[in-house]
């Protein structure tokens, strides 16, 4: 039903990859309004959510990483 498949998506929340993907973003928006966004905070914040929806992308398309 419905309600299994939400509760299956909101204890994902809880995976570390999406812990660290949810601060990063919030340290992402923190620093965009007060306008002090480093550099190298920006590379390594692009890497983070490049990986997390490559994943994600990966696992929905049901593809292993072999045959494309």
């Amino acid at each position: 039903m419905w309600w299994e498949t939400f509760i299956k998506r909101f204890a994902n929340i809880f995976t570390v990859k999406s812990l660290v993907t949810l601060a990063l973003t919030g340290a992402f928006v923190a620093l965009t309004i007060k306008g002090t966004l480093p550099e190298g905070f920006m590379t390594i914040y692009t890497v983070v959510i490049g990986f997390y929806f490559g994943i994600q992308s990966t696992k929905e398309s049901g593809n292993g990483g072999g045959n494309e």
